[in-house]
């Protein structure tokens, strides 16, 4: 989410969850107390083999949590390549399609207020919206099944001679794209597509219902109540390693819109979240089966293409037979994931400002260590 269309307000709402390490400063991060030698030594051999350090180079942060409790929070490298920056917990990372989960919430606190229903169809909400969209409900955008078309597909070819920050399409940008188009890619509700098209018009429909800003009432309902208040200033700026030297690459034409993947957020922050989804401080448990109950359609899969299942902003396929919620983000110099795993109250977190990493990866190879463990 780009400084340029940050108001205050979005600067406290986009430093949403959480960050990652725990006020690291030297040579090799430091696990808590509550780890034990063994599981740190365990990790530390993760880590290391995939190219972790405590250097000057980008890098990530990694929060473990169990009943609650910090178990391990770590951080390595720094936010840029100017400052040298250490990542601590409150330094924010962009979230990209981790911000999922955070509009599906915005989505499902509307429907709480009665102002919004799942059921409801595009044409009922923009009413200027082509026909094609009166088989297209605000559950189908919630699940990926809409068939809306790609909007990264139908963005036009940018001029390299503007700078991105000129040329990058924002949330209404993609709403009109949408609106000149007359079909989907399938019958909507058939099968199951990963649509950010579908999540920008969830942030759309916010703005849109709430009558506030998508960036005003994630601050309002979601990151304000629950006390999550860092702020964007302090945040890691995304890196790709190219010909082994590392360049700064924070922004690209599609790194404007929000709903999709415009939250930024520290560790310190998203342990808030992980509470809060604990605690059901926002919903109910009958309120939030909805986001986890499975869509039943086919083609439903993992980046990888292996297969999944998937709620509202929340993947739900279990892991070796533990019961799971979890989600990954991808975007221009930025990896990051989240895995809970529900039945053995454990969270883990892993947030990079570099793109060759694989978070959900490093998290399940954490989430080894202490699912045998216990």
């Amino acid at each position: 989410m780009p400084e340029n269309k940050v108001s205050r307000r979005r600067h406290v709402g986009i430093a949403c969850a959480a960050a990652v390490c725990s006020l690291l400063c030297a040579a090799v991060a430091q696990s808590l107390s509550a780890t034990t030698s063994m599981e740190s030594e365990k990790i530390d051999s993760i880590l290391t083999s995939a190219g972790l350090k405590s250097t000057n180079i980008p890098g990530a942060a990694i929060l473990v949590l169990k009943n609650g409790k910090t178990l391990l929070e770590r951080g390595y490298g720094v936010t840029d390549l100017k400052f040298l920056n250490k990542i601590d917990q409150r330094t924010n990372f962009r979230l990209a399609s981790f911000t999922k989960q955070f509009t599906a919430m915005a989505i499902m606190l509307l429907v709480h207020d009665g102002r919004l229903r799942y059921d409801e169809p595009l044409t009922e909400i923009f009413p200027d919206f082509p026909e094609y969209g009166k088989a297209i409900t605000v559950r189908m955008l919630l699940n990926h099944t809409s068939g809306l078309q790609d909007y990264e597909d139908l963005m036009p070819k940018p001029d390299p001679n503007v700078s991105v920050e000129q040329v990058q399409i924002q949330d209404s940008g993609v709403l009109e794209l949408l609106k000149h188009q007359s079909s989907t890619r399938f019958p909507p509700g058939s099968k199951w597509e990963y649509s950010n098209s579908g999540y920008v018009l969830l942030g759309v429909i916010v703005e849109r219902v709430s009558r506030e800003s998508f960036p005003d009432f994630l601050h309002d309902r979601i990151f304000s109540p629950l006390n999550m208040n860092n702020t964007i200033p302090n945040r890691a700026f995304g890196h790709t390693l190219e010909n082994g030297t590392w360049k700064q690459t924070d922004r690209s034409l599609t790194s404007a819109t929000l709903g999709d993947g415009g939250v930024y957020s520290s560790l310190e922050d998203l342990a808030k979240w992980d509470r809060a989804l604990r605690n059901n401080t926002l919903l109910s448990p009958g309120e939030m089966r909805a986001a986890l109950t499975p869509v039943n359609v086919p083609g439903v899969v993992e980046p990888d293409g292996t297969p999944a299942q998937y709620g509202f902003g929340w993947f739900l396929n279990p892991y070796k037979g533990h019961q799971r919620m979890w989600h990954y983000g991808e975007t221009v110099g930025f990896r990051t994931a989240i895995q809970r795993f529900l039945n053995d109250d454990l969270t883990i977190i892993v947030l990079c400002n570099r793109a060759d990493l694989n978070p959900s990866g490093l998290a399940l190879q954490i989430a080894d260590v202490y699912l045998r463990s216990q």
